[in-house]
């Protein structure tokens, strides 16, 4: 333990005060004024060192002995207990007994001071298919559409309004093992639409040489709906969907969908929305063809097909 900047005495200067006072026959008073301390300290440091020796002129804690008023562990293990059941700290107080502050101060040093600790996150689940084709997952982000520069880029919201414009209903997918993804924008997110993105999809797919055999959705009405149900079994696609409330199964989509936000649709100052919509075929191309990908070793997608015809093969 360090001593404080202001102290007069290391632990080489109490001894050489119990020193001048035992050997050199001093008085305590003398040894003290001699040192620069009050005649109290000299007698507190000759006390210890008679009592303790050498050990005894050592820093030590101010940490008292006992404390009366501390917690013991057992109650330290009920307001823990009381936590992890979601208790709030005046619940925990009603319980025990405690203050209120205790409880405030233990939860805080265990990192249970917010609820959200409580449930951790869970640990990521990735997982790839081994072919290009045996899973494609499908989903659909709603875009609002505009026929002039919005305050994103005007920085005016009085004069960058396009009320009335209506919606854009963006249908991706994306591959569950190359991630060649596609998209297209429909006017709604029906059943119809759904099926016909759907159909679009499987000829895109098609052009590649990856044949599909199944398609992953959430649990939207436009993918319950019996005419995509009725498309998925012409195509001769096994329908599969997420677990309700759980986003994470589906997040190569999800993860597309951000991607798609961020480096197409808010990336640059579009004129209206048609405009905007022209863009996403080429925005495909380059996340398809050029874009590095983490996950795949920083290649593109379609680095990732098994058979590369002359076209592809020479394609920069």
């Amino acid at each position: 333990m360090n001593s404080h900047q202001n102290a007069r005495l290391t632990v080489h200067g109490r001894a050489l005060l119990v020193t001048r006072i035992l050997e050199h026959g001093l008085r305590p008073e003398e040894a003290a004024q001699a040192m620069g301390v009050s005649v109290r300290t000299a007698y507190k440091w000759l006390a210890r060192y008679r009592q303790e020796g050498l050990p005894g002129l050592e820093n030590r804690a101010s940490r008292p002995h006992r404390c009366p008023h501390q917690i013991s562990d057992d109650q330290r293990q009920s307001i823990i207990n009381a936590r992890r059941k979601r208790r709030i700290y005046r619940q925990i107080h009603q319980e025990t007994g405690i203050s209120v502050s205790t409880i405030a101060r233990l939860l805080h040093r265990e990192g249970l001071n917010r609820l959200a600790a409580l449930e951790p996150a869970e640990p990521p689940n990735r997982y790839e298919r081994e072919a290009p084709g045996e899973l494609l997952h499908l989903d659909i982000k709603k875009l609002g559409r505009f026929d002039r520069p919005g305050h994103r880029v005007t920085r005016d919201r009085q004069k960058g309004t396009s009320r009335g414009a209506g919606w854009d209903y963006v249908h991706v997918a994306i591959d569950g093992h190359s991630r060649i993804a596609w998209a297209c924008i429909k006017p709604d997110e029906t059943g119809a639409s759904a099926w016909r993105a759907l159909i679009a999809a499987v000829r895109y797919y098609r052009h590649l040489g990856i044949r599909l055999r199944r398609v992953l959705t959430d649990n939207g009405a436009c993918y319950r709906a019996k005419v995509f149900a009725r498309a998925c079994q012409r195509l001769g696609l096994k329908h599969t969907t997420t677990r309700p409330y759980r986003p994470r199964t589906n997040g190569k989509a999800e993860r597309l969908i951000q991607t798609a936000l961020h480096e197409w649709a808010y990336a640059r100052a579009y004129d209206n929305a048609n405009q905007r919509a022209e863009y996403l075929v080429t925005w495909l191309h380059q996340y398809n063809w050029h874009r590095p990908h983490s996950s795949l070793g920083y290649q593109p997608p379609v680095s990732r097909l098994p058979l590369l015809n002359n076209l592809v093969a020479l394609h920069s």
